[in-house]
C-alpha cells in the first residue's frame, strides 16, 4: 500500500480548472479552465510553486486542454471556441502566434507527437484532425478523420512513434497511423469493451499497452499483439487484458500512466484520486492491478490527473472546485 501526501495546493480564484500539463522537463506546470486563460506555475527560490505567467487574449471561451510540445518551446491550447492556439516564447514571453481553425464545434483535446512534427486535435464535431508542423512553424492540416460517431473526448500520441489514439462518447477507442501511400492518417483499429463514454486514455512507457477510463466506472488495460492475436491473425491487434471494476463510484474523467514508476492514477467524479499498481509476477497477458491508495483530493469532480515526467511519484490534479493540487506518492 501507499499514500498520496499533499505537497501544495495552488489557488487561482478563476473558477473550474479543466486541465493541467507538465513541461517535459517537469520544471513548470500549465493550467487552464473556464476563465479563458492559461496559467504557468514554477518554483520560487523557496521551492514553492507560484503562478509566474497568465496568458490571455487567445480564446473567447473556456480552454478545455493544454499540451506542451516535446521541446517545451510551444504550448497548445484547445478551446470551446472551436480553435486551437499555439503559444511560443520567440519574443522572450509567451505569445499566441498561430490559431488553428476548422472544427465545427468545441475542441476537446490537443496532443503533440513525440517528434514534435505532428499535432492532433479532436472535437465535439466527431472528428480528429492531424496537423503537420513545417519549418516555418506553420501548421497544415494533413488529415480530417471521421471515424467516431459521437463527440471525441481525447487524443494522445504514442510515446515514441507516429501512432495516435482517441476516445469518444460513442464508447470506443480508435487507433490511427500515418499511411504514406495514401498521404494521410487512417484509422486502423477500433477498441470496443466499455459500455459508456470513454473519457480518457493513456499509454504506458513502451506504447504497447493503453489504459482507458469511462463513464461505466471501469478502467481497462489494452495490449498490442504485433503479429496478431491469436497468432496468424494478420496485422497488429489490441486486446483488453484487464478490467478494473468495483473501485470507482462515479464517472472516471481522466487517467495517467506514470512512465517511470508504472503507477496508474485516476480522476473521478466522486472527488477522489486513486492510484493502482500492477501486481508483481502477474501474467503479462492477464495482469492484475491493486489499488494502493484512495484520496479525497478535492471538494468537487476531479477533472485531470497527470504524473510529472521527471520526478517519480509527483502528481498534479485539478477540479471543478477551482483548486490545483500537487501530491507525492509514498510507499
Amino acid at each position: 500500500m501507499g499514500k498520496l501526501e499533499l505537497v501544495q495546493s495552488l489557488k487561482t480564484d478563476s473558477g473550474r480548472i479543466w486541465n493541467v500539463s507538465w513541461h517535459p522537463k517537469g520544471t513548470a506546470l500549465a493550467s487552464c479552465g473556464e476563465d479563458k486563460s492559461i496559467r504557468i506555475w514554477t518554483k520560487d527560490l523557496r521551492g514553492k510553486w507560484i503562478n509566474k505567467v497568465v496568458l490571455t487574449d487567445g480564446h473567447k471561451r473556456t480552454i478545455r486542454q493544454i499540451a506542451w510540445s516535446p521541446s517545451g518551446n510551444y504550448l497548445a491550447s484547445a478551446s470551446f471556441d472551436a480553435t486551437t492556439c499555439i503559444w511560443d516564447k520567440k519574443c522572450g514571453e509567451f505569445e499566441c502566434n498561430a490559431t488553428l481553425e476548422g472544427h465545427d464545434n468545441e475542441v476537446k483535446s490537443v496532443a503533440w507527437s513525440s517528434s514534435g512534427l505532428f499535432l492532433a486535435t479532436c472535437s465535439r464535431d466527431k472528428s480528429v484532425w492531424v496537423w503537420e508542423v513545417n519549418d516555418e512553424d506553420e501548421y497544415d492540416c494533413t488529415s480530417v478523420i471521421n471515424s467516431h460517431t459521437q463527440d471525441v473526448k481525447k487524443v494522445v500520441f504514442h510515446p515514441s512513434d507516429n501512432f495516435l489514439a482517441s476516445c469518444s462518447y460513442d464508447d470506443t477507442i480508435k487507433l490511427y497511423k500515418d499511411e504514406p501511400s495514401e498521404f494521410e492518417w487512417i484509422c486502423y483499429e477500433t477498441l470496443k469493451g466499455h459500455t459508456s463514454t470513454v473519457w480518457s486514455i493513456s499509454y504506458d512507457s513502451t506504447g504497447t499497452r493503453l489504459a482507458s477510463c469511462s463513464d461505466d466506472c471501469t478502467v481497462k488495460i489494452w495490449k498490442e499483439y504485433p503479429t496478431g492475436f491469436p497468432p496468424g491473425n494478420g496485422g497488429p491487434t489490441w486486446k483488453c487484458i484487464c478490467t478494473l471494476d468495483g473501485y470507482h463510484d462515479r464517472t472516471i474523467y481522466d487517467i495517467s500512466w506514470c512512465h517511470s514508476t508504472g503507477l496508474i492514477a485516476t480522476a473521478c467524479g466522486d472527488d477522489c484520486i486513486r492510484v493502482f499498481k500492477e501486481d508483481a509476477g502477474s501474467d503479462s497477458d492477464a495482469p492484475t492491478f491493486s489499488m494502493v491508495t484512495k484520496e479525497k483530493g478535492h471538494n468537487q469532480d476531479v477533472n485531470c490527473v497527470t504524473w510529472n515526467p521527471e520526478v517519480p511519484g509527483l502528481l498534479a490534479s485539478c477540479s471543478d472546485d477551482g483548486d490545483i493540487k500537487l501530491w507525492e506518492f509514498k510507499k
